[in-house]
């Protein structure tokens, strides 16, 4: 979901953190995390998840797999069975927490050559919940948006079936999620309040990167401004009222998008980032120079981070983090390569061309909002904010994670209050 930084991040958020909500393994800590993540909107159930890592017991990725996907397979067939005897909700509830582990189960298997157990999973996780999003009432639809020669995946979930414009979110994925996970860290909450939302994932993220193998790119308003024109065809999007949405990396995403997509009229970012040079020079190894030069330098001056990422005795998480995910998301064969694509994500030198009200979030524990007070400094709007975030709260850690209503209601409310002003 995040840069790099994640992994002083993660550090971070253990020790705000009392106890593992699922296990001592901090590999399995973080992706079961995810789930519990989605409890509150009926996305997950905690027995389930405990269960599942439970099953694991001793093993690795691929006793993770087989536990998860055992799970998900079991709840997609009963939901099956109650989808043909009519029983809608039930059917639409189990499909849901099936597309949910389907993808907690593949998370270890990030990385090229990409994995067949991974694209398997995946198609499981897509179809049952395109399943789910036939039940919702009014369905979600299911959609492909024009970019570039291919198409992008996307949902739009409406408030009613009236016709009636309405203010709407145009969501904004991250650096490791995916459409299915970020539908509900965003549209139940907001179709609650009756905004409308539209989601989709960009290259490097989702189907994009695993089946359509298109990686990160750091100008990403070329990919909001077609999300955009599409929106702007949808009678039920009032055109004045579109709010871009970024959470995880989708904090620095959005904002560089709203720097030149003008027909945004709010912007949140969660959390708020600054350029990612900015923030991988606070932990390479390099002295004062050359993180000054970064990446103008020689190439080997980073061996021993890499030793100590990938070499035998590294940190599943962080060989995870650096090399399956982070080089996949960027298409580059090397750690060096990966931090210097990494680097090329700016936002500050225009941020002053943000033209509508923005609301930036950081929370303890998160190293990925550190940038967030630079951008705050280079945004010129009249209305801008920041809303922090603590562990006494119970929202420490990336995204407010375990406690998103927290998040929502505040979000929201800044939303709300936004959208009256303009009038």
């Amino acid at each position: 979901m995040a840069s790099v930084s994640e992994a002083a991040a993660a550090q971070e958020t253990r020790g705000a953190v009392s106890r593992p909500f699922l296990s001592d393994n901090s590999m399995w800590e973080a992706f079961g995390g995810r789930a519990v993540g989605r409890i509150v909107y009926g996305a997950a159930e905690i027995g389930e998840c405990r269960a599942a890592v439970e099953a694991v017991r001793s093993g690795g990725p691929d006793e993770w797999y087989a536990a998860w996907v055992g799970l998900a397979d079991r709840l997609a067939l009963d939901a099956d069975s109650s989808a043909a005897r009519g029983r809608k909700v039930s059917a639409r509830e189990a499909w849901f927490r099936a597309a949910t582990y389907y993808q907690v189960a593949y998370a270890p298997l990030f990385g090229r050559p990409v994995d067949p157990r991974l694209i398997a999973a995946f198609d499981k996780e897509e179809a049952a919940f395109h399943k789910a999003a036939t039940l919702c009432e009014p369905a979600v639809e299911i959609l492909e948006i024009p970019y570039e020669g291919t198409t992008l995946p996307a949902y739009f979930a409406k408030v009613d079936d009236t016709g009636r414009p309405r203010p709407t979110l145009v969501c904004t994925n991250g650096y490791d999620s995916n459409l299915q996970e970020m539908f509900f860290a965003h549209a139940p909450a907001g179709l609650r309040r009756g905004y409308n939302c539209l989601l989709f994932d960009g290259p490097g993220q989702g189907r994009v990167l695993y089946k359509q193998g298109l990686p990160m790119r750091p100008d990403w308003e070329h990919v909001v401004t077609p999300v955009i024109d599409y929106a702007l065809t949808r009678p039920e999007i009032d055109p004045a009222r579109i709010a871009l949405v970024g959470w995880s990396f989708g904090g620095f995403l959005a904002p560089r998008a709203a720097a030149f997509e003008q027909r945004i009229a709010a912007l949140i970012a969660d959390p708020g980032q600054g350029d990612q040079r900015d923030q991988l020079a606070t932990f390479l190894p390099l002295d004062d120079a050359q993180k000054v030069a970064f990446p103008n330098i020689d190439p080997h001056l980073l061996d021993g981070m890499e030793t100590h990422i990938n070499g035998p005795d590294a940190d599943p998480m962080l060989r995870w983090r650096f090399v399956q995910r982070g080089q996949w998301v960027h298409g580059v064969d090397s750690l060096f390569e990966m931090l210097k694509a990494l680097a090329g994500f700016e936002v500050l030198s225009v941020a002053s061309q943000i033209s509508c009200p923005t609301l930036l979030t950081t929370t303890e524990g998160d190293a990925a909002a550190a940038g967030g007070a630079a951008l705050l400094s280079a945004l010129t709007v009249a209305r801008k904010g920041r809303l922090f975030f603590t562990a006494a709260e119970g929202a420490a850690g990336h995204c407010e994670a375990f406690n998103r209503s927290l998040y929502h209601q505040r979000a929201f409310d800044w939303l709300d209050e936004t959208f009256e002003a303009a009038g």
